[in-house]
């Protein structure tokens, strides 16, 4: 049994027919590689074995002429995969349109009318591309090889094709590349005739952490009870790698989930920092937070339109213009509603409920008849494209690393302008006592009023992160009011550090519950646990320091 391909980071299919390269640039890396290795010229008996015979046989000449090096192999590949290659009982002729030359000493002379087209099955041309592109494994350029190494991963490998890749392994010095083509060498020796060199490849796998290498060992087994593997001894071998493999693999997946956990819970903070200071601050039940949110978000997708339009060329820095007029936006708007309607309600906390969440669906009105029902697209710039590959089953996206770190850094603005400043004084005495802050000449309703613009402010900061991870809608604040809440109330009211505790805490362990019970169970879940939480510590992890006459 033929060995099957071996994928590495990147492929997500297999291929049982080979990508087609172009040829010039074949022939460039092919001669740069052969530059740094004694060249040998290709024999006539050489020539008429690769292009003559059984498809095994003229494999074996292949991978044979190749891991010497021949300097007259690389056009002969080149004409084969071109159908470009006749075959006489005397010579093996390479054809270019009306001339012929011979494959062995190039020398050029009228083409037989004898000469008969030489036929390449898939197998064969696989053969020939593997071969190709293993001879730029050669290469003294690092880029050069690991190309090669991806083309080769691609490849259904052959045995017959074992001598070039361990010369092309005894010269490499990079380690990863090395450790691929170890990994290749082990995936055709899996089926050789041979038990020890089956035995060497089970044990060598089993130091992957690939999911393509466990699919190649799952398939070497069989059910568990029967496969292509007969021998007890190596089929041990080969369940002990398997086990190694899928340890690793699991490790991948509960850090993947711990970083997803951490994404989400990072864009909770965001949503839920602003709410955080209102809340705290004024006792106000704002159902509009998560339309403030979606203004920021919205004010996201013009200024992207904007660059689009007068800036493409400096497309990439949009997102330095649209944090802090995000901002603004939505602190606006959260200055006019607590002007006009919040401050005469003040004391009413079912009436401000109900007052907010009327003016949610006003925005949410509103936008629909400016940009329409249908979502709108918000692009990433290049740099936040993409993403790190910590393990073979883990990528970490830049977008989410970037939101993670954008709101510890609002986390940490916020606590400054809270400890350091002016404001932050006059919001943390009207928090505690605002009676007592009347008193002493802090003026409460203006207090209130920059209060609110800030909480705002942060909630369109927290739409703007979101622009770049998910969709922009009218509905998109719907999706977070609940779960800010949530975080507000598990954390302590007004408390920033128990707000950071909170989102974190149920952003991972609402991944956690996702994995086994489902979304929507997660969701139940994690309200009995919050609701079991508020009854036995109803001021949340932290509760408020200091005196309050309010309490």
């Amino acid at each position: 049994m033929r060995p099957g391909p071996l994928f590495f980071s990147g492929s997500t299919s297999r291929f049982t027919m080979l990508l087609r390269r172009p040829f010039l640039l074949l022939a460039v890396a092919l001669s740069t590689g052969l530059a740094a290795l004694p060249a040998r010229a290709l024999t006539a008996d050489q020539a008429r074995a690769i292009a003559e015979g059984d498809t095994d046989a003229r494999i074996t000449a292949l991978s044979s002429a190749a891991a010497q090096a021949d300097a007259g192999l690389p056009p002969l590949v080149e004409a084969l995969l071109n159908d470009a290659v006749k075959l006489t009982p005397q010579r093996v002729w390479i054809v270019d349109g009306a001339q012929a030359r011979d494959a062995a000493t190039g020398q050029a002379a009228s083409l037989p009318p004898d000469a008969e087209d030489v036929v390449n099955n898939n197998r064969m041309r696989g053969a020939l591309e593997a071969v190709q592109a293993a001879f730029k494994l050669l290469s003294t350029d690092v880029a050069t090889r690991q190309a090669a190494v991806a083309e080769l991963a691609k490849q259904t490998l052959e045995a017959g094709q074992l001598p070039l890749i361990d010369k092309a392994l005894a010269a490499e010095t990079d380690a990863s590349l090395k450790e691929k083509l170890s990994l290749m060498r082990a995936s055709i020796q899996l089926s050789a005739d041979d038990k020890a060199q089956r035995l060497a490849a089970a044990k060598a796998l089993g130091e992957s952490g690939s999911p393509q290498v466990k699919s190649l060992l799952q398939e070497r087994l069989g059910d568990g009870k029967t496969g292509p593997e007969t021998d007890p001894e190596v089929r041990g071998a080969l369940m002990l790698s398997m086990d190694k493999v899928a340890s690793r693999l699991a490790w991948g997946d509960r850090l993947g989930v711990v970083f997803t956990g951490l994404s989400l819970g990072s864009i909770l903070l965001l949503v839920a920092l602003g709410l955080a200071i209102t809340y705290g601050l004024m006792g106000v039940i704002n159902m509009a937070h998560g339309e403030l949110m979606m203004i920021g978000a919205y004010a996201t997708y013009v200024v992207q339109n904007l660059f689009k339009t007068y800036a493409p060329g400096a497309f990439d820095y949009y997102i330095a213009l649209a944090i802090p007029v995000s901002f603004l936006a939505a602190a606006l708007v959260g200055a006019a509603l607590e002007r006009t309607v919040l401050r005469w309600l003040y004391g009413r906390p079912l009436e401000t409920l109900l007052a907010t969440w009327g003016i949610s669906l006003i925005l949410m009105q509103s936008v629909r008849s400016l940009f329409g029902a249908q979502n709108v697209p918000v692009e990433n710039p290049a740099w936040l494209s993409g993403g790190v590959a910590v393990m073979s089953n883990l990528t970490l996206p830049f977008n989410r690393i970037a939101i993670i770190a954008f709101a510890f850094l609002v986390l940490g603005g916020v606590a400054l302008m809270i400890a350091k400043t002016r404001l932050g004084l006059f919001v943390r005495g009207v928090t505690q006592n605002r009676r007592m802050a009347a008193c002493v000449g802090i003026n409460t309703a203006r207090i209130d009023t920059y209060a609110f613009s800030l909480g705002a402010g942060i909630a369109g900061l927290a739409g703007c992160a979101l622009s770049q991870v998910g969709n922009v809608g009218p509905d998109l604040g719907q999706s977070y009011i609940v779960d800010s809440f949530m975080v507000v109330v598990l954390g302590g009211v007004g408390q920033l550090a128990g707000t950071v505790y909170a989102a974190l805490g149920l952003g991972v362990l609402n991944k956690l519950l996702e994995g086994l019970a489902g979304a929507v169970l997660a969701k139940i879940m994690v309200l009995v646990v919050i609701v079991v939480f508020i009854q036995k510590r109803p001021q949340g992890l932290f509760a408020m320091k200091g005196r309050s006459a309010e309490a």
